[in-house]
């Protein structure tokens, strides 16, 4: 595993649309809050993730306190909030806690072209 390489970015506002809108590759995006315990939790979860990902997605977080503008114009109303971009679209969302085997199933349906399902499927 090549952590350094593949690894969780952080990312804010200005960087956002290059990295991720604008990314050939499908894109996971963790709405973090320093102050919050889940999402402290979840850290490294997103860490196992980008490595079995192994370069076939981005997976990034962003500080919704430092990035205001951010969680609002996608909607974040509790951290942690992941989202799924594909071809600059979000595609998928996962509020709350997950498995790394519960966010990369999902990660991998979305890459195989197929059209996201309702919500209530998966999210949590």
């Amino acid at each position: 595993m090549q952590m350094k390489r593949n690894g969780v970015q952080e990312i804010s506002e200005p960087e956002f649309g290059a990295e991720v809108l604008r990314s050939t590759q499908p894109a996971l995006v963790g709405f973090l809050a320093g102050w919050s315990k889940p999402c402290q939790l979840v850290e490294p979860v997103l860490e196992e993730v980008a490595g079995a990902c192994n370069g076939k997605a981005k997976v990034f977080k962003v500080n919704v306190d430092d990035n205001p503008d951010l969680g609002t114009f996608f909607g974040i109303q509790s951290v942690p909030t992941l989202v799924y971009f594909v071809n600059g679209q979000v595609s998928a969302k996962i509020v709350g806690m997950a498995s790394p085997k519960a966010i990369l199933a999902k990660l991998q349906t979305l890459t195989q072209g197929n059209s996201p399902t309702k919500d209530s499927g998966w999210s949590q």
